[in-house]
């Protein structure tokens, strides 16, 4: 699961390196041309990740995620021919990064569901936390590797990855599982689980203990009923109807927006996933702009953020675990991330080795909430209990928010970009800062609802 996404946010790191070659212009010219096409790419995968989920929920996630890497391969693969062909037309790039967009959004919402799937909610965060650190690992190799082909043939870099999406499109088409009835098993978020194993076991002679004929006939339906599931996956319809291949209703867009908590956390991800996107497009930049470090050593520097990204994942997931409340792990790492960023911009610049630490600092706590939200958060409003154990909302829900963070993630750097140009870096930062403050107003409706919760249950231990 991990590779599909990690290797379309490669793909995309490389384009950032090469533009300038691609397009044989200066380096004004390619930074005013890679906003082009960043925006390209960015705004169609927000827009496509709306429909994506809804189609998810409808088909066969293992020909949705297989023909969504065969394609995303494609795209890859015709962006690095350019060069053999000598293409120099900016609207074929921007054509190509477009769809590049739009099929890559088959991945968020498909990866996450077929995860949710075979996860329950113990441990749910940290789990997510971890599978979540493709991203920030993607980041990383893309700046590191992109270097490799400079001199050689940047082309590679995109035939390359593009020839091992597909192969891997093809693993994921043959061996992928996409919900545990597939083979047998019981999805962990199905609420019969616990009574179905213990019927079972008593007809089967696991428990010798008498049962009523009431719970013989339970036992012998629930057993039934599981045995269908299992047939009905085996047929694997590309294209079922609106009754899911599971026997579940897929819910609707406006019925997942009625889901408490999916408004919230898509806005607020929107102001997050703005942060984050600017500083991967624009502190490779800022580093070179505001320190006396070259490109190369700027660059490098640069994916000191996305190792402190890995660890604010794991530790937000971790902690959303121990607390069950994810709207306030988020809200008090974005509380710490507005001084962070404060104090980086202002002392981050003195020495190389604050820098380090600061960095490190600023990418744990931005990223944190921002992978927090796309995963785990996700994938519990997709099993609410207001859906009364229908889990047809995961790929649903996981759109909407992600789709949601994506436009900010398109927004952010060409905002940045522009309050750069006409005002200083100084301005980019408050701008980021104000829209961590956003991003924390959004949650603290629930954030008081888990409060409240917490106190709840304080109250109702002292009483036992």
């Amino acid at each position: 699961m991990n590779l599909i996404l990690f290797i379309c946010l490669f793909t995309n790191q490389l384009i950032q390196i090469y533009i300038t070659y691609i397009l044989d212009g200066s380096d004004a010219q390619a930074s005013q041309l890679l906003g082009q096409l960043d925006s390209a790419f960015l705004f169609a995968y927000a827009a496509a990740m709306f429909v994506s989920g809804f189609v998810a929920e409808r088909v066969n996630l293992r020909y949705f995620l297989a023909f969504g890497m065969l394609f995303s391969g494609t795209f890859s693969y015709l962006f690095g021919i350019a060069k053999t062909y000598n293409i120099h037309d900016l609207w074929y790039f921007i054509i190509v990064q477009g769809l590049a967009g739009i099929v890559q959004t088959t991945g968020w919402p498909g990866v996450v569901t077929v995860v949710g799937n075979w996860f329950g909610k113990s441990k749910r965060g940290l789990i997510f936390g971890i599978w979540n650190s493709h991203t920030s690992i993607g980041n990383i190799l893309g700046s590191l590797v992109a270097g490799a082909y400079v001199e050689y043939d940047w082309s590679l870099s995109f035939i390359i990855p593009g020839l091992i999406m597909g192969v891997a499109g093809f693993i994921i088409f043959l061996f992928l599982v996409a919900h545990p009835s597939d083979v047998g098993c019981i999805s962990p978020n199905n609420t019969d689980r616990k009574k179905y194993k213990r019927l079972k076991d008593q007809t089967t002679g696991g428990d010798t203990s008498p049962t009523s004929n009431s719970e013989t006939e339970e036992t012998e339906s629930l057993i039934e009923e599981q045995e269908v599931q299992r047939r009905i996956s085996e047929r694997s319809y590309l294209l079922p109807n609106n009754q899911s291949r599971y026997g579940q209703q897929a819910i609707g867009f406006f019925g997942a927006l009625k889901i408490p908590g999916v408004v919230e956390f898509s806005f607020s991800l929107f102001f997050a996933k703005l942060v984050s996107y600017t500083f991967l497009y624009w502190l490779p930049l800022y580093v070179h702009a505001s320190t006396t470090m070259g490109a190369a050593l700027s660059a490098d520097l640069s994916t000191l953020f996305d190792v402190g990204g890995i660890a604010g994942a794991i530790a937000a997931g971790f902690l959303s675990d121990c607390t069950n409340m994810p709207a306030a792990t988020c809200a008090v790492m974005l509380i710490l991330a507005i001084p962070g960023m404060f104090v980086y911009q202002h002392f981050g610049t003195i020495h190389i080795g604050l820098n380090v630490v600061l960095l490190i600092i600023v990418g744990f706590l931005v990223n944190g909430p921002y992978a927090l939200i796309t995963t785990s958060v996700s994938a519990e409003l997709g099993t609410h209990s207001s859906l009364e154990g229908n889990s047809k909302a995961l790929a649903t829900v996981t759109a909407i928010i992600d789709g949601t963070g994506s436009i900010g993630a398109a927004v952010g750097p060409l905002l940045a970009g522009y309050v750069q140009s006409q005002y200083s870096w100084h301005s980019v930062f408050i701008m980021l800062m104000l829209s961590d403050v956003f991003a924390l107003v959004l949650l603290l409706r629930l954030v008081r609802r888990e409060l409240s919760w917490l106190r709840q249950r304080r109250r109702e231990e002292r009483i036992e």
